[in-house]
């Protein structure tokens, strides 16, 4: 296995969380766990993952809520082990500043990690992020390559099983040594964060939107998932308003959603608007 390095232009901070649910967009946060890797001199050494300086931290917090039991059946967190932690209100300030200014990696960051710590700062009237992130989901390039879970992960691109997992700092530290030995593993795999991100945020050519859920065909807005994959935006609002109506209240990405809104009002997007 090749040793390589990330290029890093500023701290990663490749973090995990813990939840009451499942549900991005309503769950808490009752654990953080966080490894930060600082950017190092070119040149790899023998272990390229070793050339990072880290700092690992991890926060246990009260969500205020219930934890459900199906939750803390897999990370071993319950409502007791909060109930004397601070609530993230108290920490989003100490938070933020640890994260501020750095990119950011997970597993499956993209999709649940980011939606819920976004989520968090918003209730609290915290701007987060406030800077421009690169976002690295070590679960995608995983995905892309070998198509198995992080324990799997662990196991594939560093040989040792995972210990802790589903505990917030075991799974952001198996995270990062996954993230590093895939850089090992394929060389042709970009080692600088600007490129990983632009590897893990790839979506067709014909999309609207950023996640691909609307696309281009023939000129025409159409939806690109689903029972109704391929129809116009123009045939749905006209003949199926209900379902556009019920992408607003689902959990879809807000740009998604304002092209659908504006879809209901009788605004469609225009060909010359494609990105």
């Amino acid at each position: 296995m090749t040793a390589r390095t990330l290029r890093l232009q500023r701290p990663l901070v490749v973090f995990d969380l813990e939840t009451t649910g499942l549900d991005p967009m309503t769950d808490r946060i009752v654990e953080l766990g966080c490894v930060k890797l600082l950017p190092v001199a070119a040149g790899p050494g023998a272990d390229g993952a070793a050339l990072h300086p880290r700092e690992i931290r991890t926060w246990r917090i009260n969500p205020g809520r219930p934890i459900v039991p199906a939750a803390s059946a897999i990370h071993g967190i319950t409502d007791a082990d909060v109930a004397r932690c601070p609530t993230f209100d108290a920490l989003a300030r100490e938070i933020h500043a640890y994260f501020a200014g750095h990119d950011l990696a997970g597993f499956n960051v993209k999709s649940f990690d980011m939606k819920v710590l976004t989520q968090e700062f918003e209730r609290v009237g915290v701007a987060f992020p406030d800077w421009e992130p690169r976002l690295v989901d070590a679960q995608m390039i995983f995905m892309q390559r070998e198509p198995r879970s992080l324990a799997a992960a662990l196991q594939f691109y560093c040989g040792r099983e995972h210990v802790g997992a589903h505990g917030a700092e075991a799974d952001a530290v198996a995270t990062a040594e996954v993230l590093l030995a895939q850089l090992g593993r394929y060389t042709d795999l970009p080692d600088s964060i600007e490129g990983l991100h632009e590897l893990c945020h790839r979506v067709s050519p014909d999309a609207i939107d950023e996640s691909g859920k609307v696309r281009w065909c023939e000129g025409e807005a159409v939806l690109g998932f689903g029972k109704h994959s391929g129809k116009p935006l123009r045939l749905l609002a006209a003949e199926l308003p209900d379902y556009l109506r019920w992408m607003l209240k689902a959990d879809f990405p807000p740009d998604t959603k304002q092209i659908v809104a504006e879809a209901l009002s009788g605004r469609f997007p225009a060909q010359s608007a494609a990105r």
